[in-house]
């Protein structure tokens, strides 16, 4: 019998802090030794957003979570659960996701939880999402947040990590499905492999000392595996055959926007035109776990998503954890 999805996407928005900051901007801000041909060139990046002082990861989640719910045609208060995933939180604890529960005024009595998968958390957070639509019959309607402000655990005396990344935050709404609907997040497939934590990291952390340290990244390697993962045809055909379809139906391939670079390279791997991949990349940079969220929505704004499409997600981050979500939208 054919599986039916538990819920379907309602509602989108997403949140870019300020101005955006050019590669020139970057260089003479940082001093970097680089030009703005060298960033792009390398990574397809032309800007990126980075907070100021008041923005934190939960103030831009809380700007997306309400553009979402707006388009959604919800209140805070019909939201049951959130789930934020992050690996730049507010705080230690408590979790971003109770900050932004006080900051929507959503109903005291909710769910609230974060999920560190880093650039693979929003899958992580979509799949959480799924099982307590799964568990919890009273669950009805959660908001699923990426956010980060990575530019606060950069090093800004490496040129090779500190071009890459960039402050956001995504925001989806879901929704139980009423009986016999199609549509919605079909399936999910999530692995990690921690051999390889020293490839990306951060060198610090609260076991550690009383800071947060900053990104450091064998480069090389990471492309490697990220294009490895991402790139899988069998891995993502398998997926899609679980609801009868395979890449040829795909209409729609939203990737982890890393850089252009394994972008293109997955793209090509998976045998996906790059016409059909959603890439903002150029404008946004790195937002880790904010990246796919953040990428649906503006590809909603510009009208690119239609009902009955297929949309393939694939992600890959520090861990090394990855995974996959098939939606019909």
């Amino acid at each position: 019998m054919k599986t039916l999805p538990l819920c379907r996407i309602v509602g989108l928005g997403h949140c870019l802090p300020n101005a955006p900051i050019g590669n020139a901007d970057l260089i003479a801000r940082y001093g970097l030794q680089s030009t703005p041909d060298w960033i792009e060139q390398r990574t397809g990046i032309t800007q990126r957003y980075f907070v100021q002082a008041g923005q934190t990861t939960s103030t831009l989640a809380a700007i997306a979570a309400r553009a979402a719910l707006v388009q959604a045609g919800l209140e805070a208060g019909q939201i049951d659960a959130i789930v934020v995933a992050t690996c730049t939180p507010d705080y230690t604890f408590p979790s971003v996701a109770t900050l932004v529960q006080a900051a929507l005024g959503a109903r005291a009595g909710g769910i609230a939880l974060d999920v560190n998968a880093a650039c693979s958390g929003f899958i992580a957070a979509l799949s959480m999402a799924q099982g307590l639509f799964a568990t919890q019959p009273g669950v009805q309607n959660i908001l699923v947040i990426g956010a980060e402000t990575f530019s606060n655990v950069l090093d800004f005396t490496d040129r090779s990590t500190c071009v890459l990344f960039g402050d956001g935050a995504g925001a989806v709404v879901l929704q139980r499905n009423p009986a016999g609907e199609e549509r919605g997040v079909l399936h999910i497939q999530q692995g990690a492999d921690g051999t390889h934590a020293s490839l990306l990291h951060s060198e610090f952390g609260v076991a550690q000392g009383n800071i947060a340290g900053t990104v450091h990244m064998q480069g090389a390697a990471v492309f490697k595996h990220a294009v490895r993962q991402m790139g899988d045809a069998d891995q993502a055909q398998a997926l899609l055959q679980l609801s009868g379809h395979s890449l040829d139906d795909v209409m729609w391939l939203v990737p982890h926007q890393a850089n252009a670079r394994i972008l293109e390279a997955a793209a090509t791997s998976l045998g996906v035109p790059m016409d059909k991949v959603i890439m903002t990349v150029a404008d946004h940079a790195n937002t880790s776990a904010a990246s796919i969220p953040l990428a649906l929505s503006v590809a909603a704004e510009a009208a690119k998503l239609q009902v009955g499409q297929l949309v393939l997600l694939q992600a890959f981050g520090a861990g090394f954890t990855w995974g996959s979500a098939s939606l019909k939208i």
